[in-house]
């Protein structure tokens, strides 16, 4: 007979894979129509304010209801239902073949991200339960790399398909292909793991006593999460500057950015592997990796940028690997999708506004903007030192 706990691996290895197969196929359909969105929405004759209220509103909405859906996840214990009806909304992508108009693409679009912000938390609740078995790093790192070969992916079909066609509308019904196979993998996934906290539960005894401790975490790991975030650069705005400034052919600024993703999927299972070895003191790498990001990018050539281009993408491995590990090692079962809703609107909040400072800030001066990028970044450093004292077991009486 198989021992239990090799069973319990095995299952919990099985849908770390399988959901990382729903992201990448999410991540083709969704990377995909978010590289064309902008001139799709300029062909049926959007405005430009009306394509930028579309993308800002899309992300708004996407970030601020996961508050609620990650509270309503805890409490109806229904994680596969949230995960199961997010990930549908999906498919509002290739109903953009139908669109006759921009008002009926920008819901769709709207639709898309609201359908992130619904599953997330549920989503990643259900892969802390998974990866509790294998090792919190090495379950999200492995989730990460399967998602940015998605997202490499996408814009790659999308443009192959403009190519061959020439029109939008046959890169939109070529996304129906990755959305099928998204719902088998997701129906998959579900069956084989109906109920992922029991890969959770029995291991947990020994940490409820800690609860109390764990949750005076949440601040300072709050505090960490925004600093690090309101001084990291989007992608957008520093191939804005390549364009503009003339540092990269414009041809070559979809290359960067599939170099940076490759550079997130490959950094991600290093940093979750190191994670599971090192823990908490892991986190030092988020600031440390973005520290010099704005610098390169931003006043320096051509090798300036695609340095800051490779770093952009391990700061955001770190990130989407370690950030949400961490955040289930601090957490109870019983708060953990509240816990992730939470998280998810600080980083979403905090890069958002930190982007409008970084905007506003580049029309200023450059030197305004890296400063300020790395103030942030120094900051969260501090915090870092914060957190890791928290951390630290109380001693007893």
């Amino acid at each position: 007979m198989v021992p239990l706990p090799l069973l319990k691996n095995s299952l919990a290895f099985r849908l770390i894979l399988l959901m990382g197969a729903v992201s990448l196929f999410g991540d083709i359909i969704y990377e995909g129509s978010r590289s064309v969105a902008g001139p799709y929405l300029l062909y049926l004759g959007a405005s430009a304010f009306a394509v930028a209220f579309t993308a800002g509103f899309g992300e708004f909405i996407g970030y601020a209801v996961r508050l609620a859906s990650g509270y309503a996840a805890d409490r109806t214990r229904s994680y596969w239902t949230f995960a199961i009806l997010g990930y549908l909304m999906i498919g509002a992508i290739p109903l953009l073949v139908f669109a006759r108009a921009w008002e009926a693409a920008a819901v769709l679009i709207i639709i898309e991200r609201l359908g992130k912000g619904i599953r997330s938390p549920a989503k990643d609740t259900i892969l802390s339960h998974a990866s509790h078995q294998v090792g919190r790093g090495w379950g999200f790192g492995i989730h990460e790399a399967l998602d940015q070969i998605g997202a490499v992916l996408g814009p790659l079909i999308f443009a192959a398909s403009l190519a061959v066609t020439g029109v939008y509308e046959g890169g939109f019904a070529l996304l129906g292909l990755p959305f099928i196979l998204l719902i088998a993998a997701l129906f998959l996934a579900y069956r084989n793991v109906p109920s992922p906290v029991l890969l959770e539960e029995a291991g947990r005894t020994q940490h409820s006593v800690e609860s109390d401790r764990l949750s005076r975490l949440m601040l300072p790991y709050g505090t960490f999460t925004i600093l690090t975030m309101a001084g990291f650069a989007v992608f957008p705005l520093m191939a804005y500057h390549f364009s503009t400034a003339s540092i990269v052919p414009e041809v070559q600024i979809p290359v960067f950015y599939a170099i940076a993703m490759a550079a997130d999927a490959l950094f991600a299972l290093a940093v979750g592997r190191l994670y599971d070895r090192k823990g908490v003191s892991v986190l030092v790498v988020v600031p440390l990796a973005s520290i010099p990001v704005t610098f390169l990018a931003f006043s320096g050539g051509y090798y300036f940028a695609l340095a800051g281009a490779i770093l952009w993408g391990l700061s955001m491995g770190a990130q989407e690997t370690i950030l949400r590990a961490a955040l289930a090692d601090l957490t109870s079962i019983s708060t953990r999708g509240t816990a992730y809703g939470i998280f998810n609107a600080l980083y979403g909040g905090a890069w958002f506004a930190g982007s409008l400072v970084l905007g506003w800030l580049y029309e200023m001066n450059l030197l305004l903007l890296i400063g300020y990028a790395v103030l942030m970044q120094l900051a969260a450093l501090g915090a870092f030192v914060w957190l890791q004292k928290s951390a630290q077991p109380s001693p007893h009486p």
